[in-house]
């Protein structure tokens, strides 16, 4: 088997293509790590790395924003527009200075989804766009 062929199947198995499904699952799997990696039991509500790196002053802020500007990375690859880049950047941008607020910055962090509301953003702009990479429960539908 020629090496191109495993580093084919290889990059298929872990998502690397560019097409717009490919590109959709990547986003959505990033942001179920930084927004709903687990549920806290009480409260029943679902935190992730999000939340979770505020223990980290200012460093664990500057990770999830990085995490959250990789989202944004892959939806400029995607063609989005400038004013729906800037809209993620702000999301972004806001969640990053909540975070900032020392030992009280994870509340609204708790609160305040950035990377949530920039998936959705990105799911309005891949279904009008790119209808063929829909998602239905879970499963891809071919048109």
């Amino acid at each position: 088997m020629p090496m191109t062929d495993h580093f084919d199947r290889l990059a298929e198995k872990a998502q690397l293509g560019r097409d717009p499904a490919s590109v959709r699952r990547r986003i959505e799997h990033m942001e179920h790590l930084l927004e709903g990696l687990f549920v806290v039991p009480v409260i029943n509500r679902r935190i992730g790395l999000d939340v979770i790196l505020d223990a980290l002053p200012v460093a664990g802020d500057a990770v999830a924003a990085a995490l959250g500007g990789w989202i944004i990375w892959e939806a400029r690859n995607l063609g989005m527009s400038k004013w729906q880049m800037a809209r993620m950047a702000g999301n972004v941008g806001f969640d990053f200075a909540l975070g900032l607020i020392p030992w009280v910055g994870a509340i609204p962090d708790f609160f305040f989804r950035s990377n949530t509301m920039n998936l959705k953003i990105i799911k309005r702009h891949l279904d009008r766009h790119f209808p063929e990479s829909a998602v239905v429960e879970g499963e891809i539908v071919k048109r």
